[in-house]
């Protein structure tokens, strides 16, 4: 793979840091019931892609510094994209293990837990905005939770589509505003796992499938069969929603990550558009992320100002 770039995160890799080969793939997770009489029923969750694992050689006067910087990238915890050639992940790294022989080689091995197939994903393909991916996601998990039925998890839904209906653009959205529809989202996910965990726990915790067993009065063995039909038609509904509401999640999550922040004593917003985008007329998408100012372009005293990773594209006009 010599002439091919990966990086994780920030972090390229370089030479003999570059593997031979990249396995990659996954599985198609199934959930099979057997039922009285010999029945079986298999049904398809999704496809869950594995981990990815690697392993080189850190070489050069800066190999034990770059070992290092991996290590803390492990440490953070946090979610890296991993890319090479068409390949495009969102991992996190499960563990990186150097090995010192010499402070300029350093054989490591590394292995990264993916949270999503970003080269299969919706927001790897097409021309869709951010905001296109974000709305569409939002709206799919939405009528998800109107099949699942379950109350609670409706409610959190309406939550989510009030915070997000006040966001007129994600990429220009403020830090307060992005941290207030992720709040929602994640009472939505924990909300669903424990439906799932619920479910799972319906269709496990029975004597033998379908609660016949001697004894049982017949009302309570047709109940038993009817918790778990219900539980193995939401099962799959639950599974689809989180993957949709996580990616939605991550998306947004990536843009409150990636916005810049400035400290400035002074100055004005157009000429900050012009330095960050090449463009003055941008100014009105950091007036956005920037509520604190007003809308003033002119900016008093000191002030920590957020830049948007996306400029605005509305020509200058701060309520278009």
């Amino acid at each position: 793979m010599a002439d091919v770039v990966l990086k994780l995160g920030d972090f390229t890799f370089e030479r003999n840091e570059i593997p031979e080969q990249m396995p990659f793939g996954g599985e198609q997770a199934l959930v099979v019931h057997r039922l009285v009489g010999g029945t079986k029923i298999v049904q398809a969750m999704g496809d869950f892609t594995g981990p990815i694992s690697w392993s080189g050689w850190l070489e050069g006067q800066d190999a034990l510094a770059r070992a290092r910087q991996l290590t803390a990238m492990r440490v953070a915890g946090v979610p890296v994209v991993l890319t090479w050639s068409e390949q495009s992940y969102a991992v996190l790294i499960h563990t990186f293990e150097p090995v010192f022989r010499l402070f300029h080689k350093i054989p490591y091995q590394i292995t990264c837990e993916v949270i999503e197939d970003l080269t299969l994903s919706t927001a790897g393909t097409g021309d869709a905005s951010i905001d296109d991916l974000i709305n569409g996601d939002i709206l799919d998990a939405s009528g998800l939770a109107e099949s699942i039925g379950d109350f609670t998890l409706t409610g959190l839904m309406n939550t989510v589509n009030s915070a997000i209906s006040g966001v007129s653009s994600f990429a220009n959205a403020a830090q307060s505003t992005l941290n207030s529809v992720l709040q929602p989202i994640a009472a939505v996910r924990q909300q669903v796992g424990t439906l799932i965990a619920s479910v799972n726990n319906t269709m496990i915790n029975v004597t033998t499938l379908g609660g016949i067993v001697p004894n049982n009065p017949i009302a309570k063995q047709v109940q038993n069969i009817s918790n778990q039909i219900v539980a193995a038609q939401q099962l799959p509904l639950l599974v689809a929603m989180d993957r949709t509401v996580g990616r939605a999640q991550m998306n947004i999550g990536s843009i409150y990550s990636s916005a810049k922040q400035i400290t400035t004593a002074g100055g004005n917003l157009l000429d900050m558009a012009a330095k960050e985008y090449g463009d003055a007329m941008a100014w009105t998408g950091l007036a956005k992320a920037n509520p604190q100012l007003g809308g003033d372009p002119q900016v008093s005293g000191i002030q920590t100002i957020t830049i948007p990773p996306s400029k605005d594209t509305v020509g200058g006009v701060l309520n278009s």
